[in-house]
């Protein structure tokens, strides 16, 4: 199964939440509501889960081996850092401070 497209359907930079990605495979099947979020040892990908009682959450897909867990987290790495670069680059081309400026 490959991954065939990956969408950065929401960035943020509040929170430990940093963004909620789709990821279609083989052009036929998409998962929704993969979140990346920032734990202690840096990011890492939560598959999309629902609340079962009292705190307890259960993934509604999930990868059954550690090697399509890998090639997914990379995927949405790679695409992550491409749309995190994209908007600092817009962001700081808009901030237009003359060369002479104190800092």
């Amino acid at each position: 199964m490959d991954i065939t497209d990956v969408r950065i359907r929401k960035i943020g930079d509040d929170g430990k939440m940093k963004a909620v990605v789709s990821v279609t495979f083989d052009g036929e099947f998409v998962v929704h509501d993969i979140k990346i979020i920032e734990g202690q040892h840096g990011l890492f990908i939560a598959m999309p889960s629902r609340k079962l009682g009292e705190g307890d959450f259960r993934d509604i897909a999930h990868p059954l081996t550690s090697e399509t867990r890998n090639r997914i987290r990379d995927a949405i790495f790679v695409k992550y850092e491409e749309v995190r670069d994209e908007q600092y680059d817009a962001v700081a081309s808009a901030v237009d401070f003359p060369a002479s400026a104190a800092y």
